[in-house]
C-alpha cells in the first residue's frame, strides 16, 4: 500500500494591490466573457465603479445578483440554477465570506471558474477549496469540500482600508490560529484539506502568517481605522486572506475551528464574528495543548492590543450548559479538534474554555 503523498493546494492566481481591480477584465477574459455576481449591497456598491471600468476595457458583459446573507444549500443551488440559466460563463463573488462560500459552491456545482473580489479583508475564504454552509438562524451547517480552488483572487487593498476596521481584526483572528493549528496537525500526522501530509511549505507560510500579524498587526489596524493603504495594511491583508488560506487548507485546522463551529449554537454568539470566535477558541486551544508561558502570554497580548476577544463575555458566552453543548459538539468524531496530538473530550475541552476566560481576564485587567 502506497504511503499517503505529501499535497500543497492554492488557488490558480492572487493578485493583490491599491487600484487592482481596474485590471480584473484583464484576467478573466482568458476565463469568460459573461460573468454572474453575487454580492450584498456593500459588496457589489463597492466593486462597481471599478468592475465596470474594467469590463468595458475588455468587452465582458456582466449581471449582478444580491446575496440573501446566509451560505445556506438553498441559497447555494439558487445561484448555480441561475449562472445555468442565464448562460454565463464565470461566478464571481464581491463581498464577505458567506458571498464568497456561496459563490465558490454554485462553481463547484456548475463547473463554472470561480473569481472572488473579496471587500474585506476579514477570513481566509477566499483562497480555499472549502465552502461552509449554514442554517438559516446563522448556526454551523456543515463544511462543502469542492475539490477544487478558485481560479482567481483579486484584492484592492483600497477597497479593504475603506471597510470596517472591526472586519480586518476579525480576519487576523481566523489568521492568528492558523499556524497553531497547522503545527499541531504536523504534529499529530494528521491529513489536511486535499487528502495529504503537511508540507514543510505549508507550515513555513503559516508561520510568517503569525509573524506578520505580531509585526505589523497593531499598525494595519491603525491604518484601516484611517482608510490609508500603508505597507502594514498591505502585509496583513495579504497574510489574512493569502497566507491564512494557504496555511489552513495544506496545513490543518485543529480545536480553535472545530470551537468556531460549536459555538455558533450559543444564541449570543451570533453577533460576533467567525474570527472573533477562532481567536477565542485559539486561547482554549494553547491552554489545553499546555503551551509554554510566552506563547501564550505573546497570543493573548496581541488580541488585546488589536481587539479580539480574551473572555467568555466578549464572545456572548458564559460557563454553564450552553457551554458545555458548544464543547461537546467541538469535541466530537470527526471535527477538526481531532488533530490535536492527543485524546480530548467534552470536559477537558469545556474546561479550557473556562481556563481561558480566567486568564483572558487577568490580561485585561
Amino acid at each position: 500500500m502506497a504511503k499517503t503523498p505529501f499535497i500543497f493546494i492554492s488557488p490558480a492566481k492572487y493578485i493583490q494591490g491599491a487600484g487592482a481591480i481596474l485590471s480584473l477584465g484583464e484576467h478573466i477574459k482568458p476565463l469568460g466573457s459573461r460573468v454572474l455576481v453575487l454580492g450584498g449591497n456593500t459588496g457589489l456598491e463597492t466593486t462597481r465603479a471599478g468592475r465596470r471600468e474594467s469590463f468595458a476595457a475588455s468587452g465582458i458583459t456582466q449581471s449582478e445578483e444580491p446575496f440573501i446573507g446566509e451560505s445556506t444549500e438553498e441559497e447555494i443551488t439558487r445561484i448555480a440554477k441561475l449562472a445555468e440559466s442565464g448562460g454565463f460563463d464565470v461566478i464571481m463573488a464581491c463581498g464577505g465570506g458567506k458571498a464568497i462560500d456561496t459563490a465558490k459552491a454554485a462553481a463547484s456545482q456548475t463547473k463554472k471558474p470561480v473569481v472572488i473580489v473579496p471587500t474585506v479583508a476579514s477570513n481566509d475564504s477566499p483562497c480555499s477549496s472549502i465552502s461552509v454552509v449554514y442554517n438559516h438562524d446563522g448556526s454551523f451547517n456543515r463544511l462543502l469540500f469542492l475539490g477544487r480552488n478558485p481560479d482567481l483572487v483579486l484584492v484592492d487593498t483600497e477597497i479593504i482600508a475603506k471597510s470596517p476596521v472591526r472586519q480586518l481584526i476579525s480576519g487576523m483572528g481566523d489568521a492568528l490560529a492558523t499556524y497553531y493549528e497547522a503545527d499541531a496537525g504536523f504534529r499529530s500526522g494528521a491529513k489536511n484539506v486535499p487528502g495529504g501530509m503537511i508540507t514543510q511549505t505549508a507550515i513555513t507560510l503559516a508561520k510568517l502568517c503569525r509573524d506578520t500579524l505580531f509585526e505589523f498587526g497593531v499598525g494595519a489596524k491603525i491604518a484601516c481605522e484611517n482608510n490609508l493603504v500603508t505597507p502594514a495594511l498591505e502585509r496583513v491583508v495579504e497574510a489574512n486572506t493569502l497566507l491564512s488560506g494557504l496555511g489552513f487548507e495544506s496545513g490543518a485546522v485543529a480545536l480553535a475551528h472545530a470551537l468556531s463551529e460549536g459555538l455558533t449554537t450559543i444564541p449570543e454568539a451570533h453577533t460576533h464574528t467567525h474570527g472573533e470566535l477562532v481567536a477565542f477558541g485559539l486561547l482554549a486551544q494553547l491552554l489545553l495543548e499546555g503551551r509554554d508561558h510566552e506563547t501564550v502570554s505573546n497570543v493573548f497580548e496581541f488580541c488585546n492590543k488589536v481587539g479580539l476577544p480574551t473572555t467568555l463575555a466578549q464572545i456572548g458566552a458564559e460557563p454553564g450548559d450552553e457551554l458545555r453543548r458548544a464543547a461537546t459538539i467541538a469535541a466530537e468524531p470527526g471535527r477538526p479538534s481531532n488533530n490535536l496530538p492527543f485524546e480530548i473530550t467534552p470536559r477537558s475541552v469545556y474546561d479550557a474554555l473556562v481556563a481561558a476566560d480566567a486568564v483572558g481576564k487577568m490580561y485585561s485587567k
